[in-house]
């Protein structure tokens, strides 16, 4: 006998809907914006920071399926969003939203959902759906909300079927900035808000916004930095113009072998020229790229705030081996075999081994494939901001 929530056969009170591209149906109830979009169906095992998820501009033409089965309870509020650019499609739920219960909240969550454009589905089996994408991989799909119930199935089929996928997109260009920024935010503070940023005689950064969260640019500024933040594909004659005293690359969607195309030859530019360098996931995966390695699709990728990544390497001195808990986002990683002489490996994760982090020998560069900005997760890896800032005199 069919499962009903995956049968073609549209179950009573059924308003949303995920079809994925080999032709599975999953129904449930709808919930924020209505319509439909395509992207790839992920899972993100945190409990807590769901609207930080969302709006993540590394979750671009992403669906996430939250493993939490409790989405929704703190509401949403204005100072939660990581970034005003696409982030998240939509999402999968396994409890229907309820009212918020926190003195934060500034509105309900569907509703925020809503306002923002982006599909909810609740009523999901998403212990199921996991199981799936750890089984099968990530699939290409679409998320559909109709409030009567209506949908062309064979069409919708049809678009997840047709969509190329994240595997040689660039979407990069899609989440970037278009002109340059003076960063003007600090740290979070209950009660007041977020501080303002000093511009005084502090090293200057230029980040390179491949599809950044906030909250990194707040923790440089936390560091001891003041932030210039410039387009993803910034010209190395622009970048040098602002006389930068190192350069952040930051996290971001897509295939990182797409964005490499122009990010690649700036960077090793940099390089040459020893400026210091910190890359975040996606940037991280461009510095590996510069520096002669090469990046590979992962089979369901890491994304959660609990994920262990160890050190290793000579470096560590007497820290080696210990272990911090980090928040990832990624589906691509660095292929640690392909990384070239000159090259260390500094971190691995605990989970599958795969490389989490590296070091340019002779110069300093560094990158981490997790976030150490938290938001959500566990702030275990503030030390590497710390670490940039130190590097720039």
């Amino acid at each position: 006998m069919a499962d009903p929530a995956t049968s073609r056969v549209q179950p009573d009170g059924a308003t949303g809907v995920l079809v994925l591209a080999d032709g599975t149906v999953i129904w449930g109830r709808g919930f924020g914006a209505i319509g439909s979009a395509v992207g790839e169906v992920c899972f993100n095992t945190a409990m807590t920071g769901y609207q930080e998820v969302m709006t993540d501009p590394s979750y671009a033409a992403q669906i996430v399926t939250f493993t939490f089965p409790h989405i929704g309870n703190v509401g949403a509020n204005g100072e939660d969003i990581e970034s005003h650019v696409e982030g998240a499609v939509g999402c999968v739920v396994r409890e229907a939203v309820t009212p918020h219960s926190n003195f934060r909240a500034e509105q309900q969550f569907d509703e925020w959902m809503e306002k923002n454009g982006k599909i909810g589905l609740s009523g999901i089996d998403t212990r199921a759906l996991t199981r799936r994408i750890r089984q099968s991989g990530a699939p290409n799909a679409v998320i559909a909300h109709a409030p009567d119930g209506k949908f062309d199935l064979p069409a919708l089929i049809g678009r997840a079927q047709e969509w190329q996928g994240l595997e040689g997109m660039d979407l990069a260009l899609r989440v970037t900035r278009d002109k340059d920024e003076k960063w003007g935010g600090g740290p979070w503070v209950l009660g007041t808000g977020y501080a303002r940023a000093a511009w005084d005689n502090r090293p200057h950064v230029v980040a390179i916004d491949y599809g950044a969260k906030d909250n990194i640019f707040r923790n440089l500024v936390k560091a001891g930095a003041r932030v210039t933040v410039v387009p993803a594909k910034t010209s190395l004659e622009a970048i040098l113009a602002l006389d930068p005293d190192g350069v952040f690359l930051s996290n971001g969607p897509g295939d990182p072998a797409a964005t490499g195309e122009y990010a690649v030859p700036v960077i090793q530019a940099l390089l040459e020229r020893d400026i210091p360098l910190f890359g975040i996931c996606l940037g991280h995966q461009m510095l590996a790229l510069a520096a002669g390695a090469k990046t590979v699709k992962m089979h369901q990728g890491h994304r959660g705030a609990n994920h262990p990544v160890q050190r290793v390497g000579e470096s560590w001195g007497e820290t080696r081996d210990l272990v911090e808990i980090t928040s990832m986002n990624h589906g691509f990683a660095v292929d640690a075999d392909s990384l070239p002489a000159g090259v260390e490996q500094t971190h691995v994760s605990l989970f599958d081994g795969s490389n989490c982090g590296i070091a340019i020998s002779g110069k300093k560069a560094f990158g981490v494939q997790y976030h150490p900005e938290a938001s959500p997760g566990p702030q275990d890896s503030f030390y590497l901001f710390e670490k940039f800032v130190r590097m720039l005199g």
